[in-house]
């Protein structure tokens, strides 16, 4: 018996190798890195196998995979509604925002849950923040400001708040979008609230309001709020649209400060951390910004020179959506006009550049052709997914990329295209939502489906 129990446990703990969730944005440890093992290095002939494919509303919000579930959240328009063409419209409309459970291994559904919203944001293609999943919870933000938590099995919702109703938060012009973070028992939002309510900690639980701090008048911005450790001391990183702050997690209370304003409030990608003191963020008008922060404090290494977010202006990273990812002494992220880029975490200096991770199918022929970014392909973009020793880039076109990136420059191993892009507000049809990596899969959505495809190597593969 003790023998059949220790070969069950060594089963176990070997099948959880092989294994993982994508319970919350970036991922198990919210850091963006896939661990899983037996995965591909090169596509199969034909690419990659579709296991399983179902139909969704649209959004922007990519899914999150827990315990054999699939949640999702979307828009779906009332009858006789139509999202507009274009992100700049203005003009309202009135629908749903849902969140749907599935059978992640089979695309089943399992339950769904909505509720009434009208829409009256830029870019009104659904909502942006992916679920976040922590034991029995499932937290959703809407793109208009409802918070919810709902009970995974049911989908019942526990506690509910409204940032714009209850925290007088205004409305940001792109809506909702900075991902909820669990610590501990807390739930950490960037809720936007006046009167040094911008960050609101929840009890995960009940939803009863544990702390609230800092200020930002007007659009706050978008950024996920973060725990780093620095100095031995572990800080909750706030970067809104005029500062980027280090908080104590517990109690909410400011460490440190460093003025950076970002125009139109683009703090949409999420900070990284470099090194053992360092931290690195990038907006797309402004650039990037390297910070050396201790246990008290924090200070500008270096910061960007850029002029704007034209590719002749910019200088070191200008993101606008994808996170960037930090390697050794590198920084590897998507500036303003699809670039992916290298550049030197230390300096900020450009090492090399590439627009092959962005473009694919659709790009025109004549663009195609040249080194440089074309003038349609203003926020060309791709997720980058470090995996071992190579890159999983979903990018805007709906192809998934396999590629090593190093200082030396960009190795495209493989691509496959695996989804159509089906949003047109961005004057272009584009995929702009972050994928899920987990049980050896990409789980990945646009406004029509959300699809499982293989990335496990097969059995004969070396």
């Amino acid at each position: 018996m003790r023998s059949f129990v220790s070969v069950f446990v060594l089963f176990v703990n070997f099948s959880l190798c092989f294994a993982d969730d994508w319970p919350q944005w970036l991922g198990p440890q919210r850091d963006g890195e896939w661990r899983e093992m037996g995965i591909v290095d090169k596509f199969p002939a034909g690419g990659p196998k579709v296991l399983w494919r179902k139909p969704c509303g649209s959004g922007y919000s990519g899914p999150a995979i827990a315990a054999g579930r699939l949640y999702l959240t979307d828009f779906v328009p009332d009858d006789g509604e139509k999202l507009p063409a274009g992100g700049f419209s203005k003009s309202k409309t009135t629908g749903k925002e849902r969140l749907t459970c599935r059978e992640s291994a089979t695309g089943k559904p399992v339950w769904s849950k909505d509720y009434p919203v009208t829409y009256a944001i830029g870019y009104p293609g659904g909502p942006r923040v992916m679920p976040t999943i922590d034991g029995d919870c499932v937290y959703t933000l809407g793109a208009m400001g409802d918070l919810r938590c709902h009970e995974a099995a049911t989908g019942q919702v526990v506690w509910s708040k409204n940032f714009p109703k209850d925290y007088q938060a205004p409305m940001p012009v792109w809506g909702f979008a900075a991902h909820p973070l669990v610590d501990g028992e807390n739930l950490i939002c960037l809720a936007g609230g006046t009167d040094n309510r911008l960050v609101v900690a929840f009890d995960k639980k009940t939803g009863t309001e544990l702390w609230t701090s800092q200020s930002c008048p007007g659009d706050f911005g978008y950024c996920p709020p973060m725990i780093f450790e620095f100095g031995g001391k572990r800080q909750l990183i706030i970067w809104h649209s005029r500062a980027v702050v280090g908080l104590e997690p517990n109690t909410g209370k400011r460490i440190w400060k460093v003025d950076f304003e970002s125009r139109s409030a683009l703090t949409a990608p999420t900070p990284r951390k470099v090194g053992d003191d360092g931290l690195f963020v990038t907006a797309f008008y402004n650039g990037g910004l390297l910070l050396k922060v201790g246990a008290e404090n924090a200070e500008v290494i270096w910061k960007s020179s850029a002029k704007g977010e034209r590719p002749e202006q910019t200088t070191d990273l200008s993101s606008i959506m994808a996170t960037p990812v930090v390697v050794g002494d590198s920084i590897y992220g998507v500036c303003s006009y699809g670039q992916l880029r290298c550049i030197e975490a230390k300096t900020g200096k450009r090492v090399w550049e590439t627009m092959k991770a962005t473009r694919g199918r659709f790009t025109p022929p004549k663009v195609a052709a040249e080194n440089e970014p074309g003038g349609g392909e203003r926020w060309s973009n791709a997720f980058l997914t470090p995996y071992r020793d190579r890159f999983f880039l979903f990018n805007e076109q709906g192809d998934l990329i396999i590629a090593r990136l190093s200082p030396k420059g960009y190795e495209e191993i493989d691509r496959a295209p695996i989804l159509e892009p089906t949003n047109t507000m961005a004057g272009r049809k584009v995929v702009w939502v972050h994928p899920a990596y987990a049980n050896g899969c990409i789980f990945v959505r646009n406004d029509v489906e959300v699809i499982c495809v293989n990335l496990q190597r097969d059995k004969g593969q070396p």
